[in-house]
């Protein structure tokens, strides 16, 4: 299954400059998702971090396997979350920075189910560019209604 902005945008909450999956490239459900964020000087970030180097915070390549892994539970589940749907993190263990992503990147992101257990979700991500590995972590998220 392969998953466009316009699909992306149905199902993710997230909007500019937050949003940070441009593609779903592999999605096979309950086991994995392959998906791509363009890495651009345009991105907001850059002015700030650094400004005489630019690197793409920790963080948000964290934030980028999140979103993936939300976009491979949904489809997993078969549901279009509603405007009353958010997915919140629950914890990161293990992550690791490998190498730092910079403007003119192409960022892939691969996230696996490991588990999911009285409504957490486990999953097992990397990204990397080019082949080299950029970080890794153990993300556990959530989902919950709102009102």
């Amino acid at each position: 299954m392969i998953m466009d902005i316009h699909q992306i945008l149905r199902r993710l909450p997230h909007r500019y400059p937050m949003l940070l999956v441009d593609r779903v490239l592999e999605l096979d459900k309950n086991v994995r998702i392959l998906a791509l964020k363009n890495v651009t000087i345009n991105e907001p970030y850059f002015t700030g971090h650094f400004p005489h180097r630019p690197v793409m915070p920790g963080v948000l390549i964290l934030e980028a396997m999140a979103q993936s892994a939300a976009l491979l539970s949904f489809a997993s589940m078969e549901v279009d979350p509603g405007d009353d749907t958010v997915v919140y993190f629950a914890g990161i263990d293990s992550a690791r920075f490998k190498r730092p992503v910079e403007p003119g990147d192409q960022l892939m992101i691969e996230a696996s189910i490991d588990r999911v257990r009285a409504g957490i979700h486990k999953y097992k991500a990397r990204a990397t560019v080019a082949g080299e590995l950029a970080a890794e972590a153990e993300l556990m998220c959530t989902m919950r209604k709102l009102g």
